[in-house]
């Protein structure tokens, strides 16, 4: 039986994760505590707290030496804590003042970077930083989509890039399951599925950007995922993992619970 083996959440997107033993779904179908924060350029033309798209942010898919930052969010405070290499950044609540300097930090650290989505683009400083710190509102797909990988599709990929120990976290998973055959969730695209209590539609499989490329420790782009997976695989697409909606009720899962599917049907059955 296929089982739950890590859960996600980014606090602030684009950037690393959380790694949880619990993560709690809302009813709407997004994590608790996942993508509440955004950096956003200047010249978005959206409020603060309205949904966009991800090319509108700092995100790894532009800017992929934000990997090498260690992020801290503490949920009850509101508290955002970035470092680098042991040094603290920043470490600020989420006032008007604290998220002035957090978005300045960010803004510092990325301009010294070869790679940066800023230095020819004026027009987008000063950066913001957006969100509440408690909606989960930054999902790459406006709908907030869950997203889900197995383990052996993950070796397969690691396989073909030649790394047997390719790291999950380029393809920022919410859930990470084992048991299954490689690519076999992809099988799962327009049926249902129970995992612990919570039931899903899968209702896409995962699109994949320049994100996946950059390495998470190092901040480089070292490895051609895209071209991996459309030429080895023969996607038409680069596509990895699955998004996944609540039927509209939501609950915890937990590191352990199973993933079964509990309806063969398509959903347009």
């Amino acid at each position: 039986m296929p089982r739950v083996v890590a859960l996600y959440r980014y606090p602030v997107k684009g950037f690393t994760p959380e790694q949880c033993e619990v993560v709690n779904i809302l009813d709407e179908g997004r994590i608790v505590g996942d993508r509440v924060l955004g950096v956003r350029f200047s010249d978005s033309g959206v409020s603060d707290d309205a949904w966009s798209k991800k090319h509108q942010f700092v995100a790894l898919m532009n800017t992929p030496g934000i990997a090498r930052l260690q992020l801290r969010f503490d949920h009850q405070k509101r508290r955002l804590c970035i470092g680098l290499e042991g040094e603290v950044l920043v470490n600020e609540v989420l006032d008007e003042k604290g998220r002035s300097k957090i978005a300045a930090a960010i803004e510092n650290y990325v301009l010294k970077l070869d790679e940066n989505p800023l230095s020819s683009h004026p027009e987008r400083l000063p950066l913001r930083l957006v969100g509440n710190g408690i909606t989960p509102r930054y999902q790459d797909n406006e709908a907030g989509q869950i997203t889900l990988h197995g383990r052996a599709s993950l070796a397969a990929v690691g396989a073909a890039v030649g790394d047997n120990d390719l790291n999950e976290l380029r393809f920022r998973s919410n859930i990470v399951i084992d048991g299954l055959e490689a690519w076999e969730e992809q099988s799962w695209v327009g049926r249902r599925i129970c995992i612990g209590q919570v039931n899903f539609d899968v209702v896409m499989p995962k699109s994949r950007c320049l994100a996946t490329q950059a390495n998470p420790s190092s901040g480089k782009r070292d490895l051609p995922i895209l071209k991996t997976l459309t030429r080895v695989f023969n996607q038409e697409k680069p596509t990895f993992a699955v998004a996944m909606l609540t039927r509209g009720v939501g609950g915890p899962i937990q590191l352990g619970d199973k993933a079964s599917l509990i309806d063969s049907m398509h959903l347009a059955d």
